[in-house]
């Protein structure tokens, strides 16, 4: 395993905190889920923007192709 240091101010600290202690877990834990889900989020954004420029393209191939007929 590797060490990170993160700053935090006392805000995010305490934050940080209230929901090791409301969820049972370590702040390395708690850190570690947010930065994979962040990933998962992140992930499905740009799959989403793919699908969209995909869907664009067929739908201006069908006009193309509707107004050939």
């Amino acid at each position: 395993m590797h060490t990170i240091t993160l700053k935090s101010d006392n805000e995010f600290f305490s934050m940080l905190n209230e929901m090791v202690n409301s969820l049972n877990t370590t702040r390395s834990d708690l850190i570690r889920k947010a930065v994979l889900h962040y990933r998962d989020v992140m992930e499905k954004e740009k799959l989403k923007v793919q699908m969209k420029k995909a869907s664009m393209l067929v739908r201006e191939e069908s006009l193309n192709v509707n107004s050939d007929l």
